[in-house]
């Protein structure tokens, strides 16, 4: 186990850095994450000012012709560079857990209504769109699907939309996965999910010193999560920061709300250039196939 552990984390690193440099794997190989247990979840998280920045698909990562939060999306993300992938669970009429960003399917599908109003089976009727409109042959998956496809591939962080959070974590509990992230908001969803999950591994949100506290308080392991610290890292919270990686959690920012709203590619890929060298240790976007030809490296 500690001999796969030490694989495990030399390939993370490898596929985080020279695994985005545009260069095509000789065998087409997708950029799997294989992680067998929780103990190897928290490890893969760990900060080093060594490692390369790593990606993080939000909603599963977009690219043309292939919907947000979709098992065929997260595929193809793959397919182009190594991620861990932010994911959006709802949950149905019938109390099935599907992924969908939004409490309506109106923009993603060719249907309109709130999700919660719909059965599970009653879903299927409709079809997923891409973020420019098109339809495609896709619909919208169950969070098991999803869990059980990324078993050996790929590290799911569950931003958790209208599922209350004990039933999350009495389902989560049930198939037990390795792979699997919660994110929260503040230390006292953290606490709770902890609680119920004394492994349970976090994205957490912790843009401030008082944030920074309120963990420490609640007694959440710093081994047990990374940190969401904003859209971007300006200097004047650099003591976060600090703070957090004398305690080995990665920093990660989300330029979802930023470059990735920039009207072209190139734009997109100029705003992601200003952010890598800017001390972050993740980064999260909508386009991870943009990054694929970065040098992700610090500098």
């Amino acid at each position: 186990m500690k001999r796969h552990l030490i694989t495990c984390l030399l390939a993370a690193t490898a596929l985080a850095g020279g695994g985005c440099t545009g260069e095509t794997p000789k065998d087409d190989a997708p950029h799997y994450i294989d992680i067998r247990s929780r103990a190897e979840l928290h490890a893969w998280f760990r900060y080093s000012p060594e490692r390369p920045v790593v990606i993080s698909g939000h909603r599963g990562g977009m690219t043309a012709g292939y919907p947000e939060n979709c098992i065929e999306s997260f595929e193809k993300t793959l397919s182009m560079m190594p991620s861990f992938l932010e994911i959006d669970p709802r949950l149905t009429r019938d109390s099935v857990i599907v992924l969908m960003h939004d409490a309506t399917i109106d923009r993603t599908t060719d249907g309109s209504g709130r999700v919660s109003d719909y059965t599970w089976e009653e879903l299927q009727r409709f079809r997923l769109k891409d973020r420019d409109g098109n339809l495609t042959p896709y619909r919208i998956p169950t969070l098991e699907e999803c869990i059980r496809w990324s078993r050996g591939k790929t590290i799911l962080n569950l931003d958790i939309k209208d599922v209350p959070l004990e039933f999350m974590s009495s389902f989560i509990n049930r198939l037990d996965p390795p792979n699997v992230m919660y994110t929260v908001h503040n230390a006292r969803q953290a606490r709770m999910l902890l609680d119920r999950d004394p492994e349970a591994m976090f994205s957490a949100w912790c843009r401030n010193l008082d944030e920074y506290r309120a963990y420490r308080e609640a007694g959440i392991p710093w081994s047990q999560m990374q940190a969401y610290v904003g859209p971007m890292m300006p200097g004047d919270m650099q003591p976060l920061y600090d703070s957090l990686h004398r305690h080995g959690v990665m920093c990660m920012i989300s330029v979802a709300p930023t470059h990735d709203r920039r009207t072209t590619e190139q734009e997109r890929i100029r705003g992601y250039e200003l952010e890598i060298p800017g001390g972050c240790d993740v980064i999260e976007t909508d386009y991870p196939c943009l990054f694929r030809g970065l040098d992700l490296t610090r500098r």
